[in-house]
């Protein structure tokens, strides 16, 4: 499942097919379909304020219509090959701080902010929504939910990815992601096996090390695994980890006892596993030829992102030659693929109509509003008075137009300067960013930065979606309780305030 350049499955820019040319030898994402007879082909994007950028060399979704066209495309591609069989489409709609499709759909709050809210029927709801809608886009595929539990606060890569800290809680939002993707027709993901949340280093950068014992790894990160996998996910995705207990030095990606030992045999999985992005440093230690020989043999199923698509194409069939790579793990690999693609063929994809919907956006502003936290600050009643000002860090700008404009609807009075200070942060924010004259310092991302925060009134949103900004002026206004409770522990503050 590598990615293209361009928009469109047949018609690019000069420049995408010099891109694609450079990739994998054709000028199109149709061509690279039925040249390379692909399982699938996932959608690209990023941004700014994103971990996992350096793997995202390209963007092809600008809108739901767009995409639809793109996916359409994809599709007829496969059909013209002799097996007829579908792709997979995937895509990283995690949501927060990794979301690939962010215009004219539904945006629902950053994981954290689920596990704040506390409610899985809430966060089942949310994602079958968001399910609904990837469906209706010809999405088949999601790189969602993150099953990592956050253990280190400086794991950035993670962050507010991460649903929280306690295994048990952090299992039951997993399991309910599960359940509403899939009941919409979409396969969910369960990211990034064994566990990413106890690390402070990213694996788009290097390999992180997991140097828990094998006892605290079971207890503090399988658990939502477990539970994603008894509520019937249908992918896992192999993580660029160093397992110290299980097989130090070997990446989890490329390591046989972690995919088939532990996920396969003490998990029992018996879906598709899929590697992490194999164009991340950890894997480009081996050429890409190798590194896909040795991504099967460990036990994936199906390759992301090869750092070259004709070198893994002819490093697996020379593998095959020689006797390197059974045919029987190819065999394997294969049915389960297959089994995933039968399954998914049997629902019907909705209508675009559904996409961006009323009915959606209500799931996801019932979870935005159950997610905001009161850290500091009086429990009821209005949190601001007289005139307010809106500030944020820099690059915020649009979260604070969105709250300053939902702040007015709340009947709240908001001028350009010299009001009482509403004063945001977000993603990779330091104390640097924090106003020292706020009144209301809010954290739109984990909420570790209000320990510094001298504020005297601080909240937590763990997202910057227009939903959470609604829900966050609700609560400023005093029309609404800041029911969260963080999930995640902040020094010297509370859970919750209330």
């Amino acid at each position: 499942m590598p990615y293209a350049y361009g928009n469109s499955a047949t018609k690019v820019t000069p420049a995408s097919a010099a891109a694609n040319r450079k990739l994998a030898g054709v000028d199109t994402p149709a061509e690279m379909v039925t040249r390379y007879r692909l399982g699938g082909l996932i959608l690209v994007g990023f941004s700014a304020d994103d971990p996992t950028s350096g793997s995202q060399p390209t963007t092809n979704v600008d809108s739901p219509a767009q995409v639809r066209a793109l996916t359409s495309g994809l599709q007829a591609a496969a059909r013209e090959l002799p097996a007829r069989v579908p792709l997979l489409v995937g895509t990283d709609q995690e949501y927060g701080v990794v979301t690939r499709i962010k215009d004219g759909v539904t945006t629902l709050p950053s994981a954290m902010a689920f596990g704040a809210a506390g409610q899985p029927a809430l966060t089942e709801a949310a994602w079958r929504a968001a399910g609904a809608e990837l469906a209706a886009l010809g999405v088949t595929v999601n790189f969602a939910p993150d099953a990592d539990v956050l253990g280190a606060a400086d794991s950035t890569v993670i962050g507010s990815r991460s649903f929280g800290s306690d295994p048990r809680a952090t299992a039951a939002q997993v399991a309910a992601a599960v359940r509403g993707l899939q009941s919409a027709g979409v396969a969910a993901t369960l990211k990034h096996f064994p566990g990413h949340g106890h690390t402070s280093a990213d694996s788009h950068d290097g390999l992180p090390v997991l140097g828990q014992s094998r006892a605290a790894l079971n207890r503090d990160d399988l658990p939502p695994f477990a539970a994603g996998i008894a509520a019937g996910a249908w992918l896992v995705m192999s993580g660029h980890l160093d397992t110290r207990s299980v097989d130090p030095g070997m990446p989890a990606t490329f390591s046989r006892k972690v995919l088939t030992d532990v996920l396969r045999g003490q998990l029992g999985f018996t879906g598709v596993v899929v590697t992490d992005a194999l164009n991340m440093p950890p894997a480009k230690r081996w050429s890409p030829g190798e590194a896909a020989v040795r991504a099967l043999n460990a036990g994936n199923d199906l390759l992301l992102m090869p750092d070259n698509l004709p070198a893994a194409y002819d490093g697996l069939l020379a593998a095959v030659r020689d006797g390197r790579l059974p045919r029987a793990r190819l065999v394997d690999a294969v049915t389960r693929i297959l089994t995933l693609k039968s399954r998914l063929g049997g629902f019907r994809q909705p209508s675009m109509s559904d996409v961006d919907s009323a009915a959606h956006g209500r799931a996801a502003a019932a979870a935005a509003s159950a997610a905001v936290t009161l850290l500091r600050g009086a429990c009821r009643g209005p949190l601001v008075s007289g005139p307010v000002t809106v500030t944020a860090a820099s690059g915020r700008d649009r979260a604070r137009s969105w709250l300053a404009d939902a702040l007015r609807r709340a009947g709240v009075q908001v001028v350009a300067q010299r009001g009482q200070v509403v004063h945001l942060v977000g993603y990779q924010d330091t104390k640097r960013d924090l106003s020292p004259s706020a009144a209301v310092t809010v954290a739109m991302d984990t909420p570790y930065l209000l320990a510094k925060a001298t504020s005297p009134v601080l909240l937590a949103t763990y997202s910057s979606s227009k939903p959470s900004m609604d829900a966050l002026a609700a609560v400023l206004a005093g029309k609404a309780p800041a029911r969260g409770r963080a999930p995640v522990p902040v020094p010297g503050l509370p859970r919750s305030a209330c």
